[in-house]
């Protein structure tokens, strides 16, 4: 590898920040200077709603009969949820197959403070780059939405899960042309392990 300025520059900050932690406790040991109490996390609350997440789950996905499932049918798959780096995201993966496809991806949740608002970054082998949801808890279900532009208008999404009972969660997948009614795309049970 070649070691260029920007390189050094890099590893010169990376060298000051490491060194100037000790160099700030030493320094407010001699003046009796206290750290101040770490405030909590900006959206620490906000993540703690979505530990429901967490874990290993069995689920089944329903779809009617649509466009993009024309006979229905049902597939099974396993989703594993766990926090990220620091607990400001949650990270999701998901793998399901069966009549209508087989179907893997990732989803990063977060808070986004400056939105007020849940973001999910969903990427899927069916998806070329990432979808970006924006959320909210609409009582106790959470609701993502999205929209994207399609010939002739656009689709909204919106997807809406809650939590059912002790180890039982439910989401389900809609779906509007325009400012069409929505359609139900799928239909998940998920079950923890």
């Amino acid at each position: 590898m070649k070691i260029t300025p920007r390189i050094r520059m890099i590893a010169a900050i990376a060298v000051a920040m490491v060194l100037s932690v000790p160099l700030w406790a030493a320094l407010q040991e001699k003046t009796g200077e206290k750290p101040a109490t770490p405030a909590a996390k900006p959206g620490a609350a906000e993540m703690e709603r979505l530990k429901f997440y967490l874990g290993e789950w069995d689920y089944t996905e329903t779809y009617p009969k649509s466009a993009f499932a024309p006979n229905g049918g049902k597939n099974t798959g396993v989703y594993t949820s766990r926090l990220g780096p620091g607990g400001q995201s949650l990270v999701n993966s998901f793998h399901s197959q069966g009549p209508v496809g087989d179907f893997e991806g990732l989803i990063v949740m977060t808070w986004d403070a400056r939105e007020k608002a849940y973001k999910a970054y969903v990427f899927g082998n069916g998806i070329p780059g990432a979808v970006v949801e924006t959320g909210q808890f609409e009582g106790d279900a959470l609701v993502y939405r999205f929209e994207f532009p399609v010939e002739g208008g656009s689709v909204k999404l919106r997807n809406v899960t809650k939590v059912t009972g002790p180890g039982t969660l439910v989401s389900e997948e809609y779906s509007a042309m325009k400012d069409g009614p929505e359609t139900l795309l799928v239909h998940v049970e998920a079950k923890k392990r």
